[in-house]
């Protein structure tokens, strides 16, 4: 027997309320919605006042920053957070200044590789129905209250993304990057996903399916690399950077195209 809408529907009860919920909540008609709704601009307004005041000050005179994303489930023996700590802790070594969700998993991958680089290791947590702890390797952080404030400070701050495997809010924030990269809001900014293996198989997808229909053009997967080598992520950060590539020409030689 099919599980009914109440079912599937998972239960609010005993998490608490966050400022993203209560924004998007319907119905959004009515004497609240017209009394208060207009007035989250100001909360809004304090988020990204806020964080653009805690990241200006972290990272004023850091000319390479980096932010990394995957899951935040995969724990301390998994490959990919293993191979996150690594590539962080190579990065640090370049001088690049590391940004995380500041969560668990491959965010604090992310930050312990940047930790024990000596390196800047930002940390921007978001508030959710269950507490999401920050982790012990950040050093300066900030907690957004809304998602697309968070979103917003990634790619404003950041001067590239490295995509490890990871779920919904992962590839929310790969496609994010692409779409500001394909519309040209972002410009020379790398996308680099890191495991052939679990990201081949969406890179098909997009080919085969999203491409072959025309909804994008196929070109614009140049916009996005795949490897699985810290070295070859390095270089290709490190030479974006210094200005030796240009997305108008196809960025990586060994990207998905």
């Amino acid at each position: 027997m099919g599980r009914g809408p109440e079912q599937g529907r998972r239960s609010m009860k005993g998490k608490k309320s966050t400022p993203d919920l209560e924004f998007l909540k319907h119905p959004p008609h009515g004497p609240a919605f017209l009394n208060e709704d207009p007035w989250r601009v100001f909360r809004i307004l304090g988020d990204v006042t806020h964080g653009i005041e805690v990241m200006a000050k972290a990272l004023n005179g850091w000319k390479r920053v980096v932010a990394i994303f995957g899951s935040s489930r995969l724990g301390e023996e998994d490959f990919y957070y293993q191979q996150a700590r690594a590539l962080c802790r190579r990065l640090a070594e370049e001088g690049f200044a590391i940004i995380t969700g500041g969560g668990p998993g491959i965010m604090e991958a992310a930050n312990r590789g940047a930790w024990e680089g000596r390196t800047l290791s930002i940390g921007l947590n978001i508030q959710l129905e269950v507490e999401q702890e920050l982790n012990p390797y950040v050093g300066v952080s900030y907690e957004c209250h809304y998602f697309f404030v968070r979103k917003m400070l990634f790619a404003k701050y950041a001067h590239g993304f490295v995509i490890f495997p990871g779920g919904f809010g992962t590839l929310d924030e790969l496609f994010e990057a692409l779409t500001l990269v394909q519309t040209r809001k972002l410009l020379n900014f790398p996308v680099i996903l890191f495991g052939r293996e679990y990201w081949m198989p969406l890179v098909e997808w997009l080919r085969s399916k999203v491409a072959g229909r025309g909804c994008i053009a196929l070109e614009d997967l140049r916009f996005m690399a795949i490897t699985d080598d810290i070295e070859t992520a390095v270089r290709w950060l490190v030479e974006c950077e210094e200005g030796k590539f240009s997305l108008d020409g196809g960025l990586y030689p060994e990207g998905a195209g």
